[in-house]
């Protein structure tokens, strides 16, 4: 009777889940035969689709995945608890927020800035010698500031630059090359990726904060550069392409022409303006609440969990509801923490709840886009793609945490209470809004029906 119960349960999902990857195969096949057909076909969609019908959906990539999860929880890591690191200078060197804010920002800025350029040198020398890069700068940059820790241009120079370079080839190599081992399970291999971030900013928001404690702010920051070396270089050895990546144009600017590339292009434009404010100063505003610097660092450590969940629960969702979907959905959900659970956070249990609910939509975001790019404009020219996408988010990146810093200084500055903050997380809870609705438009486009995968 028992064995009857559990094939009665078991069966509907079983067959769902066939009829799923059936419906998924037969619209593969109508898209290549509606493409075959037109002669304005676009011809890098047509070679995408025929490339994707040939992936291995697991294989070496499962080697790829891990090896790009174990980069990203590093440069990820590292972007996200800049806050540890800025609640420390600011209470022991007596610097600005505002500016240290910039000096964290240039990191993930340095993504942004230099995009397109590394889209073009991972296609020559390969994804193994572009990760290899990126973790040696990113580990020497870590090193060389704990030299600068006296020096606002020092930091600049060395995690500001070399870091943010390292950093910009690490987020190139881990997104654009799991796309080549994967399409039913695209959206849960970047989830996997990019849960890695979220985990490492996780570990390392307790780890630096001991580290603070106990040798100081310099040796911190070296013994976080050794450790980036010995652990990111062997994982970044192992990755490579499963074909040469494609050549194409450094910019194609035909993309432009589409209306649903310049959606997307604008929803990170504006989405990347929020992204960096909570965990930036989070550790502050907790010790505007009286909080003592442990429990800062443990909300950032929770912010950092909580993405990891969103960035691999956000790729189960792109397989399932559609990337599209799914990017509206981690969207809405920030704009809504920011713009209502943030500012009533006067007291440790409701700053944990909005420290959950973004820190779930802030990661969805990382792991969806690149899911959307490849899905959406084709995976033969993803890296292309991204790299323009990914360039839209030099504002956001530069200018979104050092902005809310300048609003917190004129609103009365870190010490005195919770108050100032608010403007400042209207501010980001505005942006936000703006990202989600423009979301909603480019998801409404490319199809009206919400029924279906997007």
């Amino acid at each position: 009777m028992a064995t009857t119960t559990t094939q009665t349960l078991e069966s509907p999902s079983a067959i769902e889940l066939e009829n799923r990857d059936q419906e998924s195969n037969e619209h593969q096949d109508d898209q290549l035969r509606a493409l075959e057909t037109d002669p304005n076909a676009d011809a890098i969609m047509h070679a995408s689709l025929l490339a994707d019908s040939e992936v291995p959906d697991g294989g070496y990539g499962w080697v790829v995945v891990f090896s790009g999860a174990a980069i990203t929880w590093w440069f990820v890591g590292a972007s996200y608890t800049w806050g540890v690191m800025q609640a420390a200078l600011v209470e022991q060197k007596k610097y600005s927020p505002a500016t240290l804010a910039f000096v964290g920002s240039l990191v993930p800025a340095m993504i942004a800035i230099l995009a397109i350029p590394n889209a073009t040198l991972i296609r020559k020398v390969g994804a193994r010698a572009t990760g290899l890069a990126g973790i040696f700068l990113l580990g020497l940059g870590s090193i060389l500031a704990g030299f600068a820790v006296d020096s606002i241009p020092g930091l600049f120079m060395t995690w500001g630059l070399v870091c943010g370079i390292g950093t910009s080839l690490c987020f190139m190599t881990a997104s654009i090359t799991p796309a080549q081992y994967f399409k039913t399970k695209r959206g849960v291999a970047n989830g996997i990726v990019y849960a890695g971030g979220g985990l490492g900013g996780t570990a390392m928001s307790f780890m630096l904060n001991a580290l603070i404690e106990n040798v100081g702010i310099p040796w911190a920051f070296r013994i976080f550069g050794f450790m980036i070396l010995s652990t990111g270089l062997p994982a970044a050895w192992l990755m490579k392409e499963r074909v040469p990546i494609r050549k194409a144009q450094f910019v194609e600017w035909t993309l432009f022409k589409d209306v649903k590339f310049g959606l997307v292009f604008a929803v990170g434009v504006i989405g990347t303006f929020p992204l960096f404010v909570p965990p930036f100063f989070l550790p502050l505003y907790s010790n505007s609440l009286g909080l003592p610097s442990a429990a800062g660092a443990g909300l950032l450590a929770a912010f950092n969990f909580c993405s990891a969940i969103g960035r691999l629960g956000s790729g189960f969702a792109c397989d399932k509801l559609g990337s599209l979907t799914t990017l509206f959905i981690t969207l809405l959900l920030s704009a809504i923490s920011l713009m209502v659970m943030w500012p009533l956070s006067s007291s440790l249990g409701p700053l944990i709840a909005f420290v959950i609910i973004n820190g779930m939509a802030n990661g969805g975001f990382f792991s969806t886009m690149p899911t959307v790019v490849g899905n959406v404009f084709g995976s033969a020219r993803v890296g292309v793609a991204m790299g323009m996408i990914v360039s839209g988010w030099i504002g956001g990146y530069l200018m979104g945490a050092p902005i809310a810093g300048y609003i917190l200084d004129a609103s009365g500055g870190e010490n005195k209470g919770i108050g100032p903050y608010r403007p400042a997380i209207f501010y980001a809870g505005g942006m936000a809004v703006v990202a989600t609705i423009l979301s909603a438009i480019v998801r409404l486009r490319v199809d009206r029906s919400l029924k279906k995968m997007v």
